[in-house]
């Protein structure tokens, strides 16, 4: 007996200094999300990236569920709301908007566009400085702010700073960035004091309005490029003195421009690119 060939799924493949990401449009299932991500962005027999973001449209309302490449659900990614703004600004004319994430509504703008890049502007709210936002379980109970935090890990202790970009953040503000930066990122990704797992940046300032990161991205491993990765190191230079608003922020795959005030929302300014369109052909989700 023949098998039915399973429907093709239509993506856009698109990526913001590195990070990448698939767009997918068209209905999947709840259940079949994990598996359909997992499926989709293996590099080997899927189209490959970073995450899934399964997009829902009402004009220039925007309503946003995003996987890990692991499967896991997250609440929001920086650099995956640039992608889909940008597909959506390159199908549908998009221009500035309201994006609903699982970490709130932010707000979108596409300021300019040059030989297929992308420039995408977000309201990415205010960062949540409280233990209980990022969560951490604390022995001596919630605290206002973790700021300079002492954790022992399993080589050597690591001072860091912790926050909510409406996903989970812990950052460690270095001189050099250590040979064992992967280690001890996952290490912190999946510690016990943090119930729901975090992204971890290491953050080296480089001038009076700039500093560089490496990222390990909860769900997905060493990336090139982090949205939120990025408003989180600024946040903490910026609260620890280091450097003045807005931040430059250089990864591996590129610059982003983080602005920030206490008391006032973070904006994340950077490209967007449309890599590829096509069909995908699920086979196990």
């Amino acid at each position: 007996m023949s098998q039915t060939n399973p429907a093709p799924i239509p993506f856009i493949k698109a990526e913001a200094n590195g990070n990448d990401f698939i767009i997918v449009e068209k209905e999947v299932a709840a259940a079949a999300r994990a598996s359909f991500a997992r499926e989709i962005c293996d590099r080997h027999t899927g189209i490959g990236a970073d995450g899934v973001e399964f997009l829902t449209r009402d004009g220039d309302e925007l309503s946003l569920v995003l996987f890990n490449a692991d499967g896991s659900e997250a609440e929001i990614s920086g650099n995956g709301t640039r992608c889909v703004v940008a597909a959506c600004a390159q199908q549908y004319g998009f221009r500035s908007g309201r994006v609903h994430t699982r970490a709130g509504i932010k707000t979108a703008h596409v300021s300019d566009e040059r030989e297929g890049v992308w420039q995408v502007e977000l309201g990415m709210g205010a960062p949540q400085l409280d233990s209980s936002s990022v969560p951490m379980r604390l022995a001596d109970g919630p605290r206002d702010r973790v700021q300079n935090f002492s954790l022992q890990l399993t080589s050597k202790s690591v001072t860091l700073t912790a926050l909510s970009m409406g996903n989970p953040q812990v950052c460690l503000l270095v001189d050099q960035f250590p040979e064992d930066w992967r280690e001890l990122g996952a290490q912190l990704e999946s510690h016990a004091l943090f119930p729901e797992r975090t992204n971890v940046e290491f953050v080296k300032v480089t001038g009076p309005d700039a500093i560089e990161i490496l990222i390990y991205e909860r769900g997905v491993g060493p990336t090139e490029s982090s949205g939120t990765g990025s408003c989180a190191s600024a946040v903490t230079a910026l609260l620890a003195g280091k450097v003045s608003s807005p931040v430059r922020v250089k990864s591996p795959g590129g610059m982003q421009e983080v602005a920030w005030s206490p008391g006032e929302q973070v904006r994340l300014r950077g490209p967007a690119r449309i890599i590829a369109k096509g069909d995908y052909y699920p086979g196990k989700s």
